[in-house]
Order: structure tokens, then sequence, then C-alpha cells
């Protein structure tokens, strides 16, 4: 309805209405944006938390990728005005998710792993690189051509079907598939089984880790089999404990629990993986939303390419983000954290190479900082709900979401803002009355322009180091969170 009263009143059939109003529809638009990324993103999760990063990945990926798609879609259906592509972001995605609201529902995916997971995964992997590159050539043919409108339709229409092609998956495994194997008939009449009750699995959970908190630390280094004697013992001590009543009921869950939000606030954990994300997350978005000012300050004429080239690195980070940190965790039981750790050294090379200078700096930029941007939108919200639950996730996710805003509050709108308006008023030949001025939130005079590799290339090397800050912030979780991965992760290693 937002994005219905805003067409409205751009179409002037609300004229009589004033800023306020117009304020007020895109503050609901985009507020109800984030509650649909939201409810999609927790939904997926909780059906397949044995694949949370790569569905992350691919969710969020597509996220980034929408408006290049409506963009395409609104050229095909070629609308009389501008105002148009306002209707059809407020009635298109409005019917889509209405069509499909009574069809995603939870499934229980802990309990029905299907064999079939990896070969659907790695088809929408494949479907996700095709479109990567396809729309990627689109936009440049579109750019560089004049093409005709029974093209775009073309365009627009090979578009849809490839983005229909992942619709084969549910079909295949309803109408197509065999007979159940047994291995997965077992666990679904396991599911079916009445659970424990609810005072057994409170002292399973407190067992589990009072042994975490009473096994020694030189356990962890003894041979496998010594090692499971000695845990086998302890928690037999433990068991015999609490039916003596010996073991009291701790305050609060333990990582890889279920958190509140307050109560993960708490956690030292939580703001380390907050800090690290405002600092490195915070520098990706702020060379994305400067991107096609540092393209004409290097000279480029036409920044369209170079724009629309960032966004499509910024797809396959969040789709290759998620693949690889599930690799990490499943092959070597790391903490996925550490693959944000990883990122963030890639970014800040790719800021000191454009630091520098040196040639070629802007396919760099365009490549590492649009990978490694769009990787920490698949990491870190799996890594949240691995080691703080899915009870609350979606207050977990969007209290993190609000690191990126954030950082780049502070990086582009102060650092990089002012840099850039000093630089282009000492070539514009003009004097500054108070040093201090590039510290103070800029006001930009949009007829001043900057020229050359100066303009950003302070803000690169600030950039820079703040990625490398943040990734001593992931290391100090990596390390903390160690034990828990291992305890999550460590039985599933082949």
């Amino acid at each position: 309805m937002a994005w219905f009263g805003l067409w409205l009143l751009v179409y002037c059939l609300l004229c009589l209405c004033g800023c306020l109003q117009l304020c007020l529809a895109l503050f609901v638009g985009t507020n109800g944006e984030t509650y649909f990324n939201t409810a999609a993103l927790v939904s997926c999760v909780q059906n397949f938390p044995k694949s949370r990063g790569p569905v992350v990945g691919i969710l969020k990926g597509f996220a980034g990728l929408s408006g290049a798609i409506l963009t395409q879609i609104y050229l095909m259906i070629n609308f009389p005005n501008e105002s148009s592509l306002i209707f059809m972001v407020a009635v298109g995605p409005t019917i889509v998710i209405i069509a499909l609201m009574f069809i995603v529902r939870p499934v229980g995916g802990h309990k029905q792993v299907k064999p079939s997971d990896n070969s659907s995964f790695f088809f929408t992997y494949s479907v996700c690189l095709i479109l990567a590159i396809y729309l990627l050539a689109v936009l440049v043919i579109e750019d560089l051509v004049d093409v005709s409108q029974a093209i775009i339709t073309l365009f627009a229409v090979i578009l849809i079907l490839l983005i229909l092609l992942p619709v084969i998956i549910p079909i295949r495994l309803v109408f197509f598939s065999g007979p159940r194997p047994p291995a997965e008939e077992s666990l679904l009449s396991e599911a079916q089984k009445p659970e424990a009750s609810k005072s057994e699995q409170d002292v399973n959970e407190i067992i589990l880790s009072e042994v975490e908190d009473e096994k020694p630390p030189e356990v962890d280094s003894l041979p496998a089999s010594e090692r499971q004697k000695r845990i086998a013992h302890l928690q037999a001590k433990l068991f015999q404990a609490a039916a003596e009543g010996a073991v009291r009921r701790r305050k609060g869950p333990r990582r890889g629990e279920d958190f509140t939000l307050m109560q993960a606030l708490r956690k030292a954990d939580f703001w380390l993986i907050f800090f690290s994300l405002v600092l490195a997350s915070g520098s990706g978005l702020t060379v994305v939303d400067n991107f096609g000012q540092i393209c004409e300050s290097l000279g480029y004429d036409d920044t369209t390419i170079y724009v629309s080239m960032i966004s499509i690195w910024n797809f396959l980070g969040r789709v290759g983000g998620g693949y690889l940190s599930e690799l990490v965790i499943r092959k070597y039981a790391y903490p996925r954290p550490v693959t944000m750790a990883a990122v963030q050294v890639i970014m800040a090379f790719g800021l000191f190479y454009a630091t520098m200078g040196w040639p070629g700096e802007i396919y760099v930029l365009t490549v590492l900082i649009g990978l490694g941007y769009g990787a920490h939108w698949a990491i870190v919200p799996a890594s949240a709900s691995e080691l703080f639950g899915l009870k609350s996730f979606g207050a977990l996710y969007n209290f993190l979401t609000l690191a990126s805003p954030v950082g780049s509050l502070v990086f582009s709108g102060v650092i990089a803002s002012g840099i850039y308006d000093y630089y282009a008023e000492l070539q514009a030949g003009l004097s500054h009355q108070n040093s201090e001025a590039m510290l103070a939130i800029p006001l930009r005079d949009d007829n001043l322009t900057c020229l050359g590799t100066i303009c950003y290339s302070i803000t690169f090397g600030i950039l820079s180091g703040l990625c490398l800050v943040a990734t001593v912030l992931s290391l100090i979780v990596v390390y903390r969170t160690k034990r828990v991965y291992a305890n999550l992760y460590g039985n599933s290693r082949g």
C-alpha cells in the first residue's frame, strides 16, 4: 500500500498531499521491504538448517540483484511514463507474495534432509552463475548499442525463464521422485514419534553444557578414543549428580543455543561480529555508493557499465560466500567467521591497490570489493543463526544489518565526502577558511568536481586499514568459537 500511495502522489492523483505524506510513504515502503526480506530469510533458514550458508547466500544474492531484474522487466513492458515503475513495484511483488504465502511453510527440514540436496544446490548455483553472466552481457549490450523494443522484450523473456529455472527442483521432487529410501523413511518415522518430555530435554541440555564447563582443557588434545572415554565418564558422573539434584540450572543460554536479542547483546561475540561488520561492510558500502563518482574522478566517461559490474560481483559474492563458508565448516569444522576474515583481507588488498593508484585499479575495485562486500551478507546471518540460535533470528539479523548504514554514515558521509570536497576545492582554486572543515559533515557543492587518483586515494587507504582491524575482530571470534563449531560440525566432517 505504501508504494501504491507513493505512485498516486507521483502521478498527481493525490495532489493535495504534501511532503510529509511522501516521506511517510517512503518510510513505510522501505521498511516493508526489510520485513519481506526478513520473513523469507528466517523461513528458509528454519527449513534448511543443515545448509544455512548456501540458502542465505542465494536469497541475499537475488535480493541484491532484484533491482536490475525489475528494471529489465520494466523496459520490456515499456510503460508510457517513469511513474509506472513505482506502480509495477507496488503491484508486482505483492501479487507474487500473496500467491506464494500459502505454499511456503515450516517443513521440519532438520528431520528431512534429502540425498538430492547437494545436486539441487549445485543446479541452483549453476543457474545463479549463468544469470549473472547473462545479465551483465545484457547491461553491456544495452549500454553500447541502441537496441529495439523487440530485442529488449526477448532479453527480458530469457531473463524470466532463467529466474524460473530453479522451480524445476520442487516439481521434480514432488511429481517425479521415486519411493523414499529406507534411511529417509526412518527419519520420517522418528519425526512422528512422541518427543521427549520437556524436563528430560532440559536436563540433557544442562548436562551437555556442564560437560563443556567441567571438561579439562587437555582432553581436546587426547586421541579420539581416549577423549570419548573421558567425556563419557564425565557425562555419566553429571547424569548421576543430576539424578541427585546436584546439577543446577545455569543462567542464560550458551553459544550455539537459542538467544533472545537482549541476551545476545550481553555477549562479547555478538558485538565483535557487529563491529567487524561496521568496519568492513561499511567500507564496502562506501565504495559501492560512491562508485559512479570514483569512476568519474579516474577519467571514465561512461560509469554505468562499472556500476552494473560491481552489482553483479556483489551478487556473486553473496552466492559464493555462502557456498565457501559452508564448505569450510563441513569439511574442516572451522568456525564460519574465518571466511569473513578471509574476505576482509581481500577487501583490504583491493582498497590498498586503489590507494597506490596502480594500473587497472577500477577493475580490481569492481571485482574484489563487489565480492567481499557481498560475501558478508551470506556469512554473517548464517554465523548468527549458529552461534545464537533460530528462536530470535529475525531480531538478531535485523540488528546486525544496522552495521552497514552506521559504517557508511561515518565513512561515506564524513570521511569520503570531506576528503573529496577538500581536493575538489583545491583544484577549483578556492581557499579554505578552516582546515578543520574536513572533519565536519559537508554540504557538497554539486558544481565542484575532483579529478585524479588523489580524490579517493586517502579514503581508500583509511578503509583498507579499517578492513584489517575488522579482520582482527573476526579472528578473535574464530578463536572464541572454535569449540562451539567443533561440537556443531565436528561429527559431519568427511
